[in-house]
């Protein structure tokens, strides 16, 4: 996986992944709620008092933030974990994941500097920072 020793690319995989999925969860609600989907974990719902199955009613919820919060927590220790990985290989056979990591992980402190409680507005990574994770990421 990503050209790197078997152990470290799986393991690059797993974190990445669901750092990048968890993310994407919690970037997506409102666009998912109104298309009828909903990802957030049925136990994180219900240890918040939300019951809803309906992601219009979810998206809407008070306690939102009770679910999100520790999913964003989650997100940063899997970062956290593939930059350990990453950190062990060479800058080269890391580029492309950690693009990725740091595009994401820009999404992700934007979220939570934006909350999770309605309304939520649209996250988006500027024009000059991506341009600043390519330059310096992918430039060798």
């Amino acid at each position: 996986v990503f050209g790197m020793p078997e152990e470290d690319g799986l393991l690059l995989a797993h974190h990445l992944g669901r750092a990048l999925q968890l993310t994407n969860i919690l970037r997506d609600i409102d666009e998912d709620a109104g298309l009828g989907r909903l990802y957030l974990p049925r136990e994180a719902l219900l240890h918040a008092g939300i019951t809803s199955d309906d992601p219009v009613k979810v998206a809407a919820e008070r306690a939102l933030p009770k679910v999100c919060l520790p999913l964003a927590d989650r997100a940063k220790r899997h970062f956290e974990q593939a930059d350990e990985v990453m950190k062990r290989n060479s800058r080269r056979a890391v580029r492309a994941p950690r693009i990725m990591e740091k595009y994401y992980r820009a999404i992700l402190e934007l979220l939570l500097a934006r909350g999770f409680a309605a309304p939520r507005e649209p996250v988006r990574v500027g024009k000059l920072a991506r341009i600043a994770i390519i330059l310096r990421y992918a430039i060798i």
